[in-house]
C-alpha cells in the first residue's frame, strides 16, 4: 500500500532499493533545459557551417539529426542523466533500479516521436498521468523509470513510542510502508498523519493505543527501538 511516489525493488541478494518517482512537472522542466541546450547546439552548428553553402547545409542536417536523437542517449548511458535531468536532480534507471543500457536508452528516446503526438507530448503526458509509475510510452517500451537522485541515505529518527511487535508477521513491502510513514511523519500535518494512520490501521490492526501511536510502536520494534 504505497503512501507516496516511492517504489521498492528487492534484489536477488535481498537488498531493498528505494526509488522516488519523478512526476510530469519536474520532468517537463528537465526537458525544457535540454531543449534550450539543443537549440544552442543547433545555432552554433548552423553559424559554423553557414559559409560552406550546400555542403554546409547537408552536414548541418546530419548534425541536427544526431543531436536530436542521440544527445539524450549518450548522456543517459554515460551517467544516467542529461544536463537537464542533472539540474533537476533526476536520473533514468531500469525498472529494477540498475543503470540504463544502450538498448533501453535508444528505445525510450526513439519513441519520443510517438510521445510527442498529437502535439506537445500529448500522448506522453496522458500516458504518464494514467500510469502509477509516471511512465511515458518510451518508458513502458524500454522498461525504465525516471527517479530522483537521493543525496541522503541516513535514516531519520522515529517518533518516540514504546516498541511493540506487530500482531502478525509483516511482508517486506508492509515493513517499508510502515517505516516510510514513521520516518516522514514530522513533515506531515497532524491531519495528514491522522488520515494516513487511519488508512493503515485496519491493515496492521493496532490495539490498545491510537492508530498513529500504534504504528510508531511497530516501527520502533522493527528498528529495534532506534
Amino acid at each position: 500500500m504505497p503512501i507516496d511516489t516511492r517504489r521498492y525493488y528487492e534484489t536477488p541478494e535481498g537488498i531493498a532499493l528505494e526509488m522516488r518517482l519523478a512526476g510530469p512537472l519536474v520532468r517537463a522542466c528537465a526537458w525544457a533545459i535540454d531543449f534550450a541546450i539543443r537549440c544552442a547546439l543547433y545555432l552554433g552548428l548552423t553559424l559554423t557551417l553557414a559559409f560552406l553553402g550546400g555542403l554546409g547545409l547537408a552536414v548541418a542536417l546530419i548534425g541536427f539529426f544526431l543531436i536530436e536523437w542521440f544527445y539524450p542517449v549518450l548522456f543517459e548511458v554515460h551517467s544516467g542523466m542529461t544536463p537537464g535531468k542533472k539540474a533537476m536532480g533526476l536520473w533514468v534507471v531500469q525498472d529494477n533500479g540498475t543503470p540504463i543500457d544502450w538498448s533501453a536508452s535508444l528505445v525510450r528516446n526513439l519513441l519520443r516521436a510517438a510521445d510527442f503526438l498529437p502535439l506537445f507530448y500529448g500522448f506522453g503526458l496522458i500516458c504518464m498521468l494514467i500510469n502509477r509509475d509516471f511512465k511515458r510510452l518510451g518508458d513502458l517500451a524500454a522498461g525504465t523509470l525516471v527517479v530522483y537522485r537521493e543525496t541522503q541515505s541516513q535514516r531519520l529518527d522515529l517518533p518516540q513510542a514504546e516498541p511493540l511487535p506487530p500482531p502478525r508477521p509483516l511482508t517486506l513491502e508492509e515493513q517499508q510502508t510502515l517505516l516510510a510513514f514513521a520516518e516522514r511523519s514530522h513533515r506531515l500535518s497532524a491531519e495528514r498523519r491522522e488520515e494516513l494512520a487511519g488508512l493503515l490501521a485496519p491493515w496492521i490492526r493496532p490495539c490498545s493505543v491510537s492508530p498513529e501511536q500504534g504504528l510508531y510502536a511497530y516501527a520502533r520494534w522493527l528498528t529495534k527501538g532506534r
